[in-house]
């Protein structure tokens, strides 16, 4: 896969993403938040169980059996960071709008690279950190340049922005080792059992009438938002970095901010223009050619 298609893949998936800050606000409306992590990620789940086991018997054996360890430990640990994320995300949605919460959670646009830089010893260069920095701009401007209305929700947001930025990290680790599908199938079924405790564990019920409100978001949240991206996510890692992949993915909060104009009826000020072409000036700044440094003068005798 060449960068420009692994960045296109992550131009989609953020698509996807944005628009699924809708249904996920909708769905806080009926049911709790780890019910519905629990529900989504049961569905991811189950449309991935056959394309992961037809991907372990196309495996080959010096693969396979390398896997058990490493590999299964990177799908812990991105499961743990996956619903710790999407927890505090969730959460704050109860309260937050959709549009902020696409914006306080493209935090993790910044956070990336310092992780990064800690953990893979991947210094971003000069471009990274300009794209990173006009993206977070972006997305401050696109929520209206203020923390005016920074309530409970929107800290809980942030706050999953640290641990959506250790997942990016945790994912580009396991892109490497192939089996996409089964390392997504795996992080989701981490994801499935600690919502499922953590929301008996707070008492959350479920109520026949309001699983059927819901049907719509979880279908979308569990088969595109969770299912599909997350695997593609993985492939495109193994073509980018994950610097890079963060200010790609920092257009999640424009999709956002335009689905909570289109369909919950958010209203953007002049402001959150200015901030949504600082995004896309942000990808276009990551797209350009990489300088390669001057190949070494040969001296004769």
């Amino acid at each position: 896969m060449s960068r420009l298609q692994a960045n296109l893949l992550l131009l989609a998936c953020a698509a996807i993403w944005g628009f699924a800050f809708v249904f996920q606000k909708r769905a806080m409306e009926h049911i709790g938040p780890f019910t519905f992590i629990c529900l989504r990620s049961v569905l991811a789940c189950a449309a991935l169980a056959l394309p992961a086991w037809l991907e372990w018997r196309r495996a080959e054996r010096p693969t396979t059996a390398r896997l058990p360890r490493r590999f299964m430990l990177l799908s812990g640990l991105a499961g743990v960071a996956f619903f710790g994320g999407a927890g505090f995300q969730q959460a704050g949605l109860v309260t937050a709008s959709a549009t902020n919460a696409g914006f306080l959670t493209a935090l993790y646009v910044i956070l990336t690279p310092f992780l990064a830089w800690l953990m893979l010893r991947q210094q971003p260069g000069a471009r990274i950190w300009m794209a990173a920095g006009l993206a977070f701009a972006g997305t401050w401007l696109l929520g209206g340049g203020s923390l005016a209305a920074f309530a409970r929700g929107e800290v809980l947001v942030t706050l999953s922005a640290l641990l959506w930025a250790l997942h990016v990290i945790l994912v580009s680790l396991a892109a490497t080792r192939g089996l996409a599908v089964v390392f997504t199938l795996a992080q989701f079924a981490v994801v499935a059992l600690l919502g499922a405790v953590a929301a008996v564990a707070f008492g959350e019920t479920i109520d026949p009438d309001a699983m059927r409100r819901v049907l719509v978001d979880i279908a979308y949240v569990g088969l595109l938002s969770s299912a599909l991206t997350f695997t593609l996510l993985t492939l495109a890692m193994r073509a980018t970095r994950p610097a890079e992949a963060a200010v790609i993915m920092s257009t999640e909060s424009l999709f956002a901010a335009l689905g909570g104009v289109c369909f919950l009826g958010d209203r953007l000020p002049a402001i959150a223009w200015l901030g949504g072409a600082a995004i896309f000036a942000a990808t276009l700044i990551v797209h350009l050619p990489q300088r390669r440094a001057p190949a070494a003068a040969i001296s004769g005798p």
